[in-house]
């Protein structure tokens, strides 16, 4: 078969694709060859490459299947499926930032830089104002963070304001997926493990009804075995502090809530701004996290429609 042939049959089957699902491909491939490359490394690397193929295949199946049958349900599917397949995505790039830097955390040289810049560590001085009251309000907070991209989606789906529903779910999986990368830069596990005791969060930051839940089904996210010491904690935690994602996305959900004018708009901020609070406040992160993932929504906001146009979404027509 000529080459000119197999990149037209490329073409067609790949043309069903919309940006978002072209922008999961893209990053996964990078995520293979990556793992590839280090594969001397991470134990993992059949698997995690494995794994992307699958989704990578999942992927272009229900393009094609909703394609050929233009079923209303199957669309629906394809519109939300980026959702879950970013938190894939996030899953896997735990089995690879670790094996990669051989151990090595980089959390002595944000503290340093937290220091030289602010004077302080913030979870050191928040500490003299915690209350379980406060506690238990920005756990909740935080753990509402994927509520915000539902939410704000779920608005725009029902108002069939598809454009800007499509527009908006390949901004936040853009903006994911740039944190995620950033993260194999400099890998750290945050000032719960290092400026204070993890084992003795729950003693030292004690909640009130729900805290205790919600703190626990947050660590099992993050890989992390309930009631276990400061080191094996350690030792299994995701390596996502630097920059805060948290702070990243919160920004973004706000932004488009204003500028789509969303009725849920004045909920989103007042919540996310206790949600960046949350980040510090819990332990999560260091100031110098949130400053980055600040400077990152500018660079998100900045490329994401140029990026948007290149991959070509022919689905976001008007029609």
């Amino acid at each position: 078969m000529p080459i000119s042939n197999v990149f037209r049959n490329i073409y067609k089957l790949l043309n069903p694709l919309h940006s978002t699902d072209r922008l999961l491909i893209a990053f996964w491939c990078l995520l293979s060859l990556i793992s590839f490359f280090f594969r001397s490394r991470i134990p993992d690397w059949p698997l995690i490459i494995l794994a992307d193929i699958a989704a990578v295949l999942l992927v272009i199946g229900l393009a094609l299947l909703q394609r050929a049958s233009g079923s209303g349900i199957l669309r629906c599917v394809r519109d939300w499926s980026a959702f879950p397949f970013v938190l894939f995505t996030y899953k896997q790039v735990y089995f690879m930032i670790s094996p990669i830097h051989q151990g090595k955390d980089y959390d002595q040289l944000l503290m340093t830089i937290d220091h030289l810049l602010f004077r302080i560590h913030i979870t050191e001085w928040l500490a003299g104002f915690s209350n379980p009251f406060l506690t238990e309000l920005l756990q909740i907070a935080y753990s509402l963070f994927y509520v915000f991209f539902i939410a704000i989606g779920m608005e725009l789906y029902r108002k069939q304001e598809r454009f800007q529903f499509r527009y908006f779910r390949f901004t936040v999986v853009y903006g994911f997926l740039i944190s995620y990368a950033c993260y194999f830069f400099l890998p750290a596990v945050g000032p719960r493990f290092t400026l204070h005791d993890f084992s003795q969060t729950d003693v030292e930051l004690p909640g009130l009804l729900l805290t205790p839940a919600l703190r626990w089904f947050i660590n099992v996210c993050e890989s992390i075995p309930p009631g276990v010491s400061n080191a094996v904690a350690l030792a299994g935690a995701q390596r996502d502090v630097f920059p805060s994602g948290h702070a990243m996305m919160t920004l973004i959900a706000i932004i488009f809530a204003f500028k789509y004018r969303l009725m849920i708009r004045y909920y989103v901020f007042g919540v996310g701004m206790l949600l960046i609070l949350a980040t510090v406040y819990l332990r999560y992160h260091y100031l110098i996290d949130l400053v980055a993932g600040a400077i990152l929504v500018l660079l998100c906001l900045l490329t994401s429609r140029k990026m948007h146009g290149l991959l070509k979404d022919k689905s976001c027509s008007k029609s």
